[in-house]
């Protein structure tokens, strides 16, 4: 499989918005997710994220071609250590391990070059095959949220996955 993860470049930003604008994407990301996606939403969240250092977002490449975003977000205070993924991949390459090829190689960046503790990541209880990609990925659910989100004015399960870095002692 031939899944690379890499900072996304201002030219791709019309690429990356005709993968994002789908509202079957929408449905399962959090609501600051703009929809309808344009391409000046693609160049300010690229723009936002050019400066990082390290970078904390990627795009996903599939035979060299964007197919998706995953990134990690560092928490905040006494959780500095531990940082929140997300990810979304273009409905075109569903079903194809894409996701959870890159949900492995971002938790490999997430330790090794964020150096960081835990990795935990939120998935609506209505949102099996992404909770799948993260078990395949080594992910273990460790807590259900009861009845904490609101997705498309219906109130949902927020399921809690989580992995800790095997380097971490203790």
């Amino acid at each position: 499989m031939s899944v690379t993860l890499k900072p996304i470049e201002s030219r791709e930003a019309t690429h990356l918005a005709s993968l994002a604008d789908n509202k079957k994407i929408w449905d399962h990301v959090r609501d600051f997710f703009p929809h309808p996606y344009t391409t000046e939403h693609a160049l300010e969240f690229i723009q936002s994220k050019a400066s990082e250092n390290p970078p904390t977002s990627m795009g996903i490449y599939f035979m060299n071609d964007l197919v998706g975003v995953i990134g990690i977000d560092r928490m905040k205070d006494v959780f500095r250590n531990t940082g929140y993924l997300g990810y979304w991949i273009g409905e075109a390459y569903w079903n194809k391990n894409i996701a959870t090829e890159a949900v492995k190689l971002m938790t490999t960046y997430g330790f090794e070059t964020m150096k960081l503790t835990k990795i935990q990541a939120g998935v609506f209880d209505f949102n099996k095959p992404s909770m799948r990609v993260l078990e395949k990925a080594g992910f273990e659910l460790e807590g259900i949220l009861k009845k904490s989100a609101i997705k498309n004015d219906q109130v949902c399960d927020d399921y809690i996955y989580g992995v800790v870095n095997p380097d971490i002692n203790g």
